[in-house]
């Protein structure tokens, strides 16, 4: 019988803000695989890189504002480095835990790239506010140089793409890595997002939503549970009213039901349902678990968390 493989998708709450932050989150992050990889399974995780990769862009473009010999940093570059930062805390956090425990399995971070459409509807409609607060006169010089700014309090600041992923490049690698019985960090923040352009990727001005990585990753490494970690303990009907009601099991056709009613917020819990039900798909095997990091014990328990199934 094989192993069952997970695949773990960590938000910003479980990864902090700050650089203190993120690495006691990690540690927290890391005694819930530990505990996984313990009980003989498979575990590849993905994360969210929110205000990390805001901090790398913010910095980076600041970088060049002041020295103007230094080329401004891409965004699918700022995307990269976060993959490597965030991953670097987890890798090295995952990795303590598991030798405190007596267990020595190799941990690797994996940069890892989303093939994006280019005439993605997302491309004509950027939404995603990223970096500094500019000014008039540098909003218009953004502007010049073909990207989109959006007015907020205090000035303008720019918005980019989210398209809809397509394809994971280096999905045999993850593969690959998981079959060598490794613990494998990819995707993070989204993937990065690139163009296909003849035999060349190009990194594309744009960021991907992490709920729809996940379960294009889950899909991807054919895993058994996708487990999604989020800031609620589990899902709710009519969340923070006074008719708010926990959620603790819930079928695909449910699911849709709940969608088409608009019991879930579009921005928050509405993809992640949507995620779940696209990765189980037809299977029977397949589940989807949302919970926060500090009650995934319990939630695996089945004691609180949602579980989503055929």
């Amino acid at each position: 019988m094989k192993n069952k493989r997970i695949a773990i998708a960590l938000g910003h709450d479980a990864l902090g803000t700050t650089l203190p932050e993120q690495q006691q989150a990690t540690k927290r992050a890391a005694r819930t695989v530990a505990d996984l990889v313990q009980d003989d399974c498979e575990i590849v995780i993905t994360h969210s890189n929110g205000p990390q990769v805001g901090m790398i862009h913010t910095a980076m473009s600041e970088f060049h504002r002041l020295y103007k010999n230094y080329t401004a940093t891409p965004m699918a570059v700022c995307s990269a480095m976060s993959q490597g930062y965030i991953g670097y805390d987890l890798q090295q956090a995952i990795r303590s835990e598991l030798v405190g425990r007596g267990v020595f399995r190799t941990v690797s971070t994996l940069l890892t790239q989303v093939t994006v459409d280019p005439y993605d509807d997302a491309f004509y409609h950027p939404t995603k506010i990223i970096g500094r607060v500019m000014d008039a006169d540098e909003a218009e010089e953004e502007e010049k140089k073909g990207n989109h700014v959006t007015p907020v309090d205090g000035g303008f600041r720019r918005i980019v793409a989210a398209p809809t992923p397509m394809e994971i490049v280096e999905i045999d690698a993850i593969n690959a890595l998981m079959d060598a019985d490794q613990i494998v960090i990819a995707a993070g923040g989204g993937g990065i997002p690139v163009l296909q352009q003849g035999k060349r990727l190009k990194g594309a001005s744009a960021v991907i939503e992490k709920d729809l990585i996940a379960g294009l990753l889950a899909d991807g490494v054919n895993a058994d549970r996708l487990i999604i970690l989020t800031d609620v303990e589990c899902v709710y009907k009519s969340y923070g009213t006074d008719k708010q009601e926990p959620i603790h099991m819930m079928s695909c056709c449910q699911a849709e039901q709940y969608i088409a009613d608009g019991e879930f917020g579009e921005g928050n819990m509405q993809p992640k349902i949507q995620t779940a039900v696209n990765f189980i798909g037809e299977s029977d095997t397949r589940s989807v678990l949302i919970t926060r990091l500090d009650t995934i014990r319990e939630a695996i328990q089945g004691q609180t968390g949602t579980v989503i199934r055929r």
